[in-house]
């Protein structure tokens, strides 16, 4: 399985102007051969990656305008050519419904401001000691956080839009094998509190909200500033540095929590929550944005592979989790968000909401309610213990609310 390990690395001023000026060649490239792509007639057979690598790399140095691509290695100038490729195969497949996940759209010109990066194979890179050696661009210096697991197939360096650069490398690992604490677990996402789990737990996430604050007011102060100053530049700076500081917690909250979830479970079952539809909600947008909901699943997924023996189901968004007692079933009907606490006329327990709706998301992702309905693989499954009843009181009888 390849998983990939980035690092932190240092370089020297001649070695920020080399890499400045191979991210530049490498967006060139690119950019050159989707514009030739594009510039195909409809109907004609669009050209190979070997047949662009001729056309932007190898003819392209011997003229005027590119000659000096030939001041980098031609290694990431060719996985640049390889990278759209990829990208368009990325798009027919999901067009084709082959892929799955969120439509890919057509590939589109790289720009100067966003993250810049390029990708060395074993041909361009080796690590010498400590440290990393690129071709044409010397030795570098790497923070390494952790060792690496096996040897690395391919790096790519990233700069990213607060200036700072990381070696992102490729490696092979083996299956784990860890012992589930669970058979499984439920987990309820929420939006104060990150997760409710079926075991009774809940996961709360770092708070975002005094970074944000900051992000926002120099954002305002962006705006006032004129556009090409050195004031502006390092306030549009700051602004990067903020939102990359957030993206740091989130992702380590995330890497954190899904691992152990992960490891302490055999099946862990989710929702599959409608984040886009819900993002039209302009009271709760930035909250939920904040969460990193599809990150988590998506973490929660990959993770699972890496395990032995580890499952993620994912049930239908469907299914009224929030609105059937865990405990015996009856079914009690729409519940305002408001409403926090609720006590089953039925068996009389008192459940809080989120729990409860963690507890019958694990119940559906193992098959124990009625009509349970799997996203994942189009799977259905039916109930093996008792139907949930619907209601027969009224709306305001079913409900017990608690202060």
């Amino acid at each position: 399985m390849k998983v990939r390990y980035q690092y932190r690395i240092y370089p020297t001023l001649q070695q920020v102007k080399g890499l400045n000026q191979l991210f530049g060649c490498c967006r060139v490239v690119y950019n050159d051969a989707l514009a030739i792509v594009r510039s195909v007639p409809q109907g004609e057979k669009w050209p190979s990656n070997a047949e662009l690598q001729k056309l932007v790399i190898t003819q392209a140095k011997k003229t005027a305008e590119r000659k000096w691509l030939a001041d980098v290695s031609v290694v990431p100038l060719q996985q640049s050519v390889q990278d759209l490729g990829a990208a368009f195969k990325n798009f027919f497949e999901s067009r084709s419904g082959k892929r799955k996940g969120p439509k890919v759209g057509f590939p589109r010109f790289k720009k100067k401001l966003n993250q810049q990066s390029a990708r060395f194979v074993r041909t361009g890179f080796s690590l010498k000691g400590n440290k990393l050696e690129l071709a044409k661009l010397g030795r570098f210096k790497v923070k390494w956080s952790r060792p690496l697991p096996s040897e690395p197939s391919s790096v790519t360096i990233i700069r990213n839009t607060a200036g700072q650069y990381h070696a992102s490398f490729v490696v092979e690992i083996g299956p784990i094998n860890i012992e589930p604490l669970r058979p499984s677990i439920g987990v309820d996402l929420g939006i104060k509190t990150f997760a409710f789990l079926s075991t009774g737990d809940r996961v709360e996430s770092p708070g975002y909200n005094r970074l944000d604050r900051k992000t926002r007011r120099f954002q305002r102060k962006l705006a006032r500033q004129v556009k090409g100053s050195k004031r502006r530049e390092k306030t549009r700076l700051r602004i990067a540095k903020l939102k990359l500081k957030t993206a740091n917690i989130r992702k380590d909250f995330l890497h954190k929590t899904t691992t152990q979830l992960i490891h302490e479970n055999q099946v862990v079952v989710l929702e599959d929550l409608a984040v886009k539809n819900m993002l039209g909600n302009r009271k709760l947008a930035r909250a939920i944005s904040q969460q990193g909901w599809g990150t988590a699943r998506t973490m929660c997924e990959a993770k699972a592979n890496r395990v032995n023996d580890r499952e993620v189901r994912i049930i239908s968004r469907w299914e009224p989790t929030s609105q059937i007692c865990s405990d015996c079933g009856f079914r009690w009907g729409k519940v305002d968000l408001s409403v926090r606490s609720i006590l089953c006329v039925s068996c009389g327990t008192e459940h809080d909401r989120d729990g409860n709706a963690a507890k019958n998301i694990e119940k559906s992702g193992l098959g124990l309610t009625q009509d349970s309905k799997w996203t994942k693989n189009g799977r259905k499954t039916r109930m093996s213990g008792n139907p949930t009843a619907l209601s027969s009181q009224p709306y305001s009888e079913q409900l017990g609310l608690f202060a």
